[in-house]
């Protein structure tokens, strides 16, 4: 994956085009990194209840499970980088995660998705899923537009300049 440039001038990852609508990153909520689920898949409202309930879990406790995956090379986590562009939930409580990368030639793809796994499905009660799939999607591209303000906190204490 390649940091944000630290000089303040945009490199190739930073040309970002903004989100068209109807895409998962586009349909989001005001303040949240997470969709509210891929476009056009309904919502999954109430507090999560465990895995074997039978029930769905919600998405805002998705959101902040995945604040525990983080980011290999970074080091911030995946949803205050951006990179979690959507998340769904279907009847047998298993969530389908839109994600990207800061480059499609990472190859650590393997250990995000092992500690999304862990965040998501393992805990008190089997976890809040039973199962994860994340869908890699490479539009709209990764750029630093899509950090939220507490992942640019943080890449600031890391000397990062965003």
């Amino acid at each position: 994956m390649t940091p944000p440039a630290t000089n303040g001038a945009a490199g190739p990852a930073d040309a970002a085009a903004t989100p068209a609508a109807g895409t998962p990153a586009a349909d989001g909520v005001a303040g949240s990194p997470v969709a509210d689920g891929v476009a056009g898949s309904p919502a999954v409202d109430g507090p999560a209840e465990a895995a074997s309930s039978g029930s769905r879990a919600a998405l805002a406790d998705i959101e902040e499970a995945m604040k525990d995956v983080v980011d290999p090379e970074l080091g911030i986590n995946v949803v205050d980088l951006g990179l979690v562009y959507g998340v769904h939930v279907d009847d047998q409580n298993v969530a389908t995660l839109d994600m990207t990368l800061t480059s499609a030639a990472c190859p650590l793809t393997d250990v995000i998705e092992d500690q999304a796994r862990q965040a998501l499905t393992t805990g008190p009660g089997g976890g809040l899923v039973d199962d994860i799939r994340i869908n890699w999607v490479w539009l709209p591209p990764w750029g630093p537009d899509k950090i939220t303000d507490e992942g640019r906190d943080q890449l600031r204490s890391l000397g990062f300049n965003v």
